[in-house]
């Protein structure tokens, strides 16, 4: 199970924790859903730091790797990639064909 989800899922539990712990308190159910909302969100900041943690680190990754894919395709779609580093403007299978026809 991927950290986001750990991570949400741990959020919703203990939402419904507090939600359940207020339940018997005799206020508004409105006011109960806003205070469990608040209360949960300040015990994921302290009890759900791990995984947090771990979903910042994979999703930095992600966008490490994004950004390498993208940069490796610009420069691919620019010609300046390994595969093309071989090859010379005057080798004539790498000249675009104008339409025209050739002679010899």
């Amino acid at each position: 199970m991927s950290a986001a989800a750990k991570y949400t899922l741990g959020r919703l539990g203990l939402f419904v924790v507090v939600v359940l712990a207020l339940w018997p308190v005799d206020i508004d159910i409105f006011l109960k859903l806003i205070l469990a909302l608040v209360f949960s969100a300040a015990l994921s900041f302290f009890l759900l730091r791990g995984w947090r943690d771990q979903m910042g680190q994979q999703m930095a990754e992600a966008a490490d790797r994004r950004k390498a894919e993208k940069e490796r395709l610009r420069s691919a779609l620019a010609g300046t990639d390994d595969e093309s580093a071989g090859v010379t403007a005057e080798d004539p299978s790498t000249k675009p064909d104008d339409g025209k026809p050739k002679r010899d």
